[in-house]
């Protein structure tokens, strides 16, 4: 296969921060290719340059034709479509209330004497669908489809530009199993007409399906590149993770051990129909009960789905055997529930607000204001959090947002302990704080298990949750796969177990 894109010595940096260095991608005709790598690896960054939103420090891109080698530096998305190089992103970045006619001339309108030609644009539109295999009304506005035929639209306007390079960035994230194998059925064909493709989703099992061969990116810089056919999973995870994987004999555990507690959750085939699939899920007082999965697996929607956030389209949950309806996070808290969601500047605090006023947050709005809480009160309870949780802080009334993002963690934590949930629910609670806080936030959460609490821990670094769970539920893919627990429970069984195919 020959080569169309190649991609030499990129580095770029945003003020200190060095998001690629020395980063190399090589894309050829007729081949899909998978740019994998965690949070931070800077697959972003890379498909940004590519596609003319950022420039590169350093380094050198070239296009090859049949006999010219081309050195290129997109200044913008228009110019990098110009050369070829069209980008799909996961977020579908067209106009709604434009018809799908519009929106696949969006930027080189067709006319005729200064005038729109709609008759030729819809032409052109039906065309252009074609090719993907889709007989949709063109006049019809895109808001009228549902967002899998929207991300088609978006991918035939790519096509459309005479792309020689088709990228593609999570487009599957929220597409089912048909809507995927749709769109596979058309990534051959395209891959059949000689383009080179580059897929990127955090789907495991769709990059081993569609894909040829795969770059990885750690921290920024270039791991290598690989024909997937000759690089097994375990492999793959590894060497975007850093570490090897050791030849683990795994064991799952669907028996409780004589000294384990009942269960006083049970959730029974609870799902959400195109974010996480049906699961089980017991959990018990006093036990750390750690999720585990690359980025996308489906973990934070898990966590959505107990919380009420996200309602479930089938299944069923029991508190203490008696079937509940937990329809929103007002359900939830009434039922003992917490949650520490994973954005905290954005999700957590109000950052306005002091410490104090943080924390009975929560307390006062259970109370409602009909039952305000005093000042002496919420200075008793702000008081008695920061001394027991180690809240850094000059005095109680210090704005929230003036603090370290571990003391700010620690605040939140505090706001939900006042209510003495039974359960809860940490999303990403070490993210952004430094060692010695994220030391501090996990002796925590074993502490909070050790005082009968029961919590549900989702963390980005596998370790985290080897150290401090209980018992592991593995996802891959937005489904549950396997539970590990103590003494099978280590970092590379998890590992391995996800790396396995299905």
């Amino acid at each position: 296969m020959s080569v169309i894109l190649e991609a030499r010595g990129i580095s770029k940096s945003f003020g200190p921060a060095k998001a690629l260095v020395d980063v190399g991608l090589t894309l050829r005709a007729g081949e899909i290719h998978s740019l994998m790598g965690e949070n931070g690896a800077g697959k972003s960054t890379l498909i940004k340059i590519l596609s003319g939103i950022h420039r590169a420090d350093s380094g050198v891109i070239e296009l090859v034709g049949e006999k010219t080698r081309e050195t290129i530096a997109p200044r913008s998305n228009q110019e990098a479509q110009s050369l070829g190089l069209s980008t799909v992103f996961q977020e579908v970045n067209l106009v709604p209330t434009l018809t799908v006619a519009e929106n696949i001339y969006l930027g080189r309108e067709l006319k005729r004497f200064g005038i729109l030609d709609k008759r030729k644009m819809c032409e052109g539109a039906k065309r252009a669908l074609a090719r993907l295999g889709l007989d949709i009304d063109v006049n019809a506005n895109l808001e009228d489809f549902p967002i899998a035929i929207q991300q088609m639209v978006a991918i035939a306007r790519a096509l459309d530009l005479k792309a020689r390079v088709l990228i593609l960035d999570e487009v599957t994230s929220s597409l089912d199993r048909m809507e995927v194998e749709s769109l596979f059925a058309v990534l051959r064909q395209l891959k059949s007409e000689g383009l080179a493709i580059v897929f990127i989703s955090h789907f495991l099992d769709q990059i081993y399906e569609i894909c040829d061969r795969v770059t990885v990116l750690r921290n920024g810089r270039f791991v290598g590149d690989w024909t997937l056919s000759e690089l097994p999973r375990t492999q793959l995870i590894s060497k975007m993770m850093g570490r090897e994987l050791e030849a683990t004999e795994r064991a799952l555990s669907n028996t409780d051990s004589s000294e384990a507690q009942p269960a006083w959750l049970e959730c029974e085939g609870l799902a959400r129909a195109g974010s996480i699939e049906p699961f089980a899920l017991n959990i018990r007082a006093g036990e750390t009960l750690g999720l585990a999965g690359l980025l996308g697996s489906g973990r934070s929607e898990l966590i959505r789905l107990l919380f009420g956030i996200d309602h479930k389209t089938q299944g069923r949950l029991k508190i203490d055997g008696t079937e509940i309806a937990i329809d929103d996070a007002t359900d939830a808290i009434r039922n003992g529930f917490a949650l520490v969601p994973e954005d905290r500047k954005t999700q957590s605090i109000f950052p306005g607000l002091s410490v104090r006023e943080n924390i009975v947050l929560a307390l006062q709005t259970q109370r409602s204001w009909a039952r305000a809480l005093s000042r002496r009160e919420q200075n008793e309870i702000a008081s008695r959090f920061i001394s027991a949780m180690g809240i850094k802080t000059t005095d109680a009334e210090q704005p929230i947002e003036t603090l370290s993002g571990g003391n700010q963690q620690k605040a939140i934590l505090a706001r939900w302990l006042a209510l003495e949930p039974r359960l809860l629910l940490l999303d990403e609670p070490t993210r952004g704080i430094d060692v010695g806080a994220k030391a501090e936030i996990l002796k925590l959460v074993r502490d909070l298990s050790a005082k009968g609490k029961s919590v549900v821990l989702v963390a980005t670094e596998l370790e985290e949750v080897v150290r401090v769970s209980d018992r592991v539920a593995v996802l891959k893919d937005h489904r549950k796969i396997g539970e590990l627990t103590r003494p099978n429970l280590n970092e590379n069984a998890v590992l391995s177990l996800i790396g396995e195919a299905p």
